[in-house]
């Protein structure tokens, strides 16, 4: 059996970072887009081109659009604003879209057993993310022992990025010798806009702040990036 892994994969600063650490790692990349109808699908697109340029294995775009008829949110709904930087209160924001990983890593997890991979890579992170439980640790090895047992298949759900902070995520881009690429050619705006985005929403607030500390302490969160992932 060869060294396979499927990525869970949107095209965007997370994801594609993640495909281009994990290139290092496994002889077959099989990467997963879906479709749910969501705001920001100009994403399907530079997912698309992403992975044919990095040469994965297989790409792969699923509809799952019956995800946006059950879940209400402003990345699923034209007339839910976007959130503007600072905008969100303490509770959950709008651009959550409840049931997402979960339905994502399973679909991921089922392709994997058809092709024989072990491993399932996601892209989420706890250390720098929006408040999104979908994206925590505990439930990332909750679902990950749940999906074991109902394939009776040993599988591993890898979130390299987990405890990564944006800069450290940008430090890893820049280790791999990729930090223009993702710059540039990645799609992580809420508002469908590739590269800098549109500035104004929390996925563009997040990845600017993360890129200018990164820049401004280059060798500090380098030597955190490796310390974190036992990089040499």
């Amino acid at each position: 059996m060869s060294n396979k892994a499927v990525i869970v994969f949107s095209g965007g600063q997370d994801s594609t970072t993640c495909l281009i650490h994990a290139l290092t790692h496994y002889d077959e990349i099989h990467c997963i887009t879906f479709d749910y109808g969501q705001r920001h699908r100009a994403e399907i697109e530079v997912a698309q081109q992403l992975a044919k340029e990095l040469g994965v294995t297989v790409h792969k775009t699923m509809d799952v659009s019956l995800l946006n008829e059950l879940a209400i949110s402003s990345l699923t709904r034209d007339n839910i604003p976007v959130p503007t930087i600072n905008s969100s209160g303490e509770s959950l924001p709008s651009t959550f879209v409840p049931g997402r990983n979960i339905l994502f890593l399973t679909l991921a997890s089922i392709y994997a057993y058809q092709v024989q991979a072990r491993t399932v890579i996601t892209g989420v992170c706890e250390t720098d993310f929006s408040g999104y439980p979908d994206c925590r640790d505990d439930f990332v090895k909750a679902l990950n022992k749940a999906l074991e047992l109902g394939m009776d298949y040993q599988l591993t759900l890898d979130t390299p990025l987990m405890w990564l902070n944006k800069a450290e995520t940008w430090a890893l881009a820049d280790y791999h010798q990729r930090l223009e690429f993702i710059r540039d050619q990645t799609l992580t705006c809420y508002n469908g806009i590739k590269g800098n985005g549109c500035s104004n929403c929390d996925a563009c607030n997040l990845r600017a702040k993360g890129l200018n500390e990164y820049l401004n302490n280059k060798d500090r969160v380098t030597h955190s990036l490796k310390a974190k992932l036992n990089l040499n």
